[in-house]
């Protein structure tokens, strides 16, 4: 059975650090594929100013059109209406059905996931798997792991990995204030923002 990990965000914009968890997944729990899922309209994000979805998947799809480990998917950037995960995940189930799914999430959405829409769902149709942040303790991860896991009665995957603090925030900032951000970005990322005038 093919092994793919699906990795959402909004990757405004997308940065080596998300290529690092990408990496670090692929490897560590021997996937077959990182299918990069730029969001469309997350509920959780509703009202911040976002960048253009088709901008955001134009970056991603340059960062990863040499990545022979990587895919890219429009499922959420095409949806009108929002983006829930349980959606995501279950149609996808639906049309790669020989496919063993997982779901990388940060420790930020990890604390976070009791407010999410039909998280049972989430659980009975993946594998979930949580990555530490910058600014998160290891124990706090493990203990809103353990808790999850007896509410749900279901296993988390805790990636162990080293961290990049690196944040799309902090490089979208670094841009206005006229600095060159090109050593965080994939290869083509930074050629796309400049032509594109993005994040100024």
């Amino acid at each position: 059975m093919v092994k793919k990990a699906i990795f959402g965000g909004t990757f405004d914009p997308i940065h080596i650090g998300h290529v690092h968890i990408a990496y670090e997944a692929l490897y560590n729990l021997h996937l077959d594929k990182i299918l990069f899922m730029p969001a469309g309209n997350p509920p959780n994000k509703i009202n911040k100013n976002i960048t253009d979805a088709q901008i955001r998947y134009d970056l991603v799809e340059k960062a990863v059109e040499n990545e022979n480990d990587f895919e890219i998917s429009d499922y959420e950037i095409n949806k009108k209406e929002n983006s829930y995960t349980y959606e995501t995940i279950e149609l996808f189930n639906d049309i790669q059905s020989d496919t063993k799914w997982y779901f990388l999430i940060g420790a930020d959405s990890l604390m976070d996931l009791d407010n999410w829409k039909n998280v049972d769902r989430i659980f009975n149709n993946c594998k979930l798997v949580v990555y530490n942040r910058a600014g998160f303790e290891v124990e706090e991860v493990l203990k809103q792991k353990k808790y999850l896991e007896q509410k749900f009665n279901k296993e988390i995957i805790f990636l162990n990995m080293p961290i990049i603090d690196i944040s799309s925030t902090n490089i979208r900032k670094s841009i206005k204030e006229g600095r060159n951000v090109d050593y965080l970005l994939p290869g083509g990322v930074n050629e796309i923002i400049d032509k594109r005038d993005l994040y100024k």
